[in-house]
């Protein structure tokens, strides 16, 4: 009898253990500088909208006139949507400008989307951080 409380405490405990990774997140800071700002003009030409993040892929030309496609992450799909921000936002094909903090590593192609500028002038803030942090 003893050993089948037992069993079942390390099955539970084992779940649980496996469970843990799911909760793991990364810190913005850890992984982008927010001491600086690059701003990209490019074509939308894939958006991931998925946890635990979305995901704006952009065509931009580099220094050298050849096509770069950059990752630009936000928040989850959720937060986006109860800031009013949908699918819809982001359409594939759109000529946008993003302003973005680049990726710590140096990964040359990654960065979080801080403001997305539309060719007629709109322009969407995604940015929860301190004011005095984005510009």
């Amino acid at each position: 009898m003893r050993y089948r409380g037992f069993g079942a405490l390390m099955i539970a405990s084992g779940l649980f253990l496996a469970a843990v990774p799911v909760f793991a997140h990364h810190s913005h800071n850890a992984e982008f500088d927010p001491s600086k700002t690059i701003t990209l003009k490019g074509t939308i030409t894939q958006v991931d909208w998925e946890n635990p993040h979305v995901h704006v892929h952009l065509d931009v030309k580099d220094n050298s006139g050849k096509m770069v496609n950059w990752s630009f992450e936000t928040y989850a799909p959720g937060v986006l949507h109860r800031a009013g921000i949908t699918r819809e936002t982001f359409k594939e094909g759109q000529v946008v400008t993003i302003a973005a903090n680049p990726a710590r590593d140096g990964t040359k192609d990654l960065a979080y989307l801080k403001e997305i500028t539309y060719s007629d002038g709109r322009s969407i803030e995604i940015w929860l951080g301190d004011p005095s942090e984005y510009k």
